[in-house]
């Protein structure tokens, strides 16, 4: 992987600030690793991904290879970290007409990640009739959207199958000791696997939060777990590999100082868009505490050139792109010579359809240089489960030094249980009875 940052330091006031921050950059990766920074008690992403054992990984395998096996689809039921992370790696992995063809074990489906009534009745008339198992992940086993979906889903499993099947086809992924969801698999005797206390959501993909859903979606968890150990080991601290991380975290630091408020993560890669949303969490909720952060935002290219290229183009100067190159394409499709030519193509016939691509990367990247937009530039060789492990691992990486930079604690969220509490008074959950009546009065306000 090959981070390129040199066509986002044109300006020199940026270069400058730039310059000014590798001192400070370096000096911030090295307390995320000393453990006395902010937010230390959630540091245990750094070291997770040496610490996954082979033994691990074949239990992850085996358990995964029974629903596989047992079952025609299996509903992963999370929310945030417990689900962008599997979305994104299943999805960018998969065929991109894989749901249209015939499966080659169970199908994965998600649940959880919103508080759709529509999606949910037509998620449980779809398993109607048929087998499936379930992943429930949480470490309380309270949050709203996944508890409801649990509640329904495993009803109508115990009513389908039988209690038993449901005993032996519910993994639970959850809080090691305390917590309801801890609670009823220990009681009813769920297989389970456990959230380490020291890895927040956001980054628990390389936990079984993803490992699990992963591998039953029939990808090599093996691979992802190689990559981001090899990156570990690359950006360890004090390492001369760690410069890249450092450099790229004071770059970003300095065009956020500049008066760049927004970061576009870009792609040319239709598989990439769980990936982007998977940065968008990572990203969004590490830095934007105490009014700050950069906004993360995401686009997918070309699709998204013919709708906000414009405004990309000659909108305000307030972001700056990140794009991520996939080097070289699964396939190969050329495009034929046509002899008539009406569409004029054929000044391209005989050509890959990714070189096209590739030109349109090229010229994109070129043209917003030239209308004042700072590019960096991610080129990955491929898009497997190997590179993407690196590219994850990266971004935590980068993540945390960028947060620290800014002078936040990177590892909490405290902004996420705003709306709860809202949503827990209007509902008149027990023990919000004060904040119920005022809040209700305050809804007129919405009108």
């Amino acid at each position: 992987m090959i981070v390129n940052i040199n066509n986002a330091l044109k300006d020199e006031l940026v270069e400058a600030s730039y310059r000014s921050l590798l001192g400070e950059s370096a000096a911030q990766h090295r307390l995320l690793h000393s453990g006395e920074g902010k937010g230390n008690d959630f540091l245990g992403w750094i070291h997770l991904p040496s610490q996954i054992t082979e033994e691990f990984m074949e239990d992850i395998r085996q358990t995964a290879d029974k629903l596989r096996r047992d079952c025609e689809f299996v509903v992963t039921i999370g929310i945030g970290g417990s689900y962008l992370g599997i979305k994104a790696v299943v999805e960018a992995l998969s065929d991109s007409f894989a749901n249209l063809k015939e499966a080659d074990g169970a199908r994965l489906i998600y649940a959880g990640h919103h508080i759709s009534e529509d999606y949910i009745a037509e998620l449980l008339d779809l398993l109607r009739g048929h087998k499936f198992g379930l992943i429930n992940i949480s470490k309380s086993g309270t949050t709203t959207e996944p508890a409801i979906a649990f509640r329904l889903l495993k009803q109508l499993l115990e009513e389908q199958e039988g209690e038993a099947f449901a005993r032996e086809h519910i993994v639970a992924i959850t809080d090691q000791s305390k917590g309801a969801l801890r609670t009823l698999t220990d009681q009813v005797g769920y297989k389970s696997y456990i959230i380490p206390d020291n890895v927040g959501g956001r980054f628990s993909v390389l936990t079984p939060v993803g490992l699990l859903p992963i591998a039953v979606a029939g990808f090599d968890i093996k691979a992802l777990v190689k990559g981001a150990q090899d990156m570990e080991r690359e950006l360890l601290a004090g390492s001369e590999g760690a410069e890249r991380v450092e450099q790229h975290a004071a770059l970003r630091t300095a065009l956020y100082n500049s008066g760049k408020r927004i970061e576009l993560l870009v792609n040319f890669h239709p598989k990439m868009h769980y990936i982007s949303e998977w940065w968008k969490q990572l990203f969004g909720e590490s830095e934007g505490k105490e009014h700050k952060g950069l906004f993360p935002a995401a686009a997918d290219f070309s699709t998204d050139l013919h709708s906000m290229g414009q405004w990309i183009q000659e909108g305000e100067r307030i972001l700056f792109e990140t794009f991520i190159s996939i080097e070289e394409t699964e396939h190969k499709q050329a495009i034929p010579m046509e002899a008539r030519n009406l569409d004029g193509l054929n000044f391209i016939a005989g050509k890959p359809i990714d070189f096209v691509n590739k030109q349109a990367e090229k010229g994109t990247m070129l043209a917003h240089l030239d209308g004042g937009v700072p590019v960096v530039h991610i080129s990955m060789p491929r898009l497997d489960a190997y590179n993407i492990g690196q590219l994850f691992y990266y971004f935590e990486k980068l993540v945390g030094i960028s947060g620290y930079l800014l002078n936040v604690n990177p590892f909490d969220q405290p902004g996420v249980e705003a709306y709860k509490k809202n949503m827990f008074a209007l509902l008149d959950k027990p023990g919000f009875e004060e904040a119920s009546k005022a809040i209700k009065e305050r809804v007129n306000e919405l009108q």
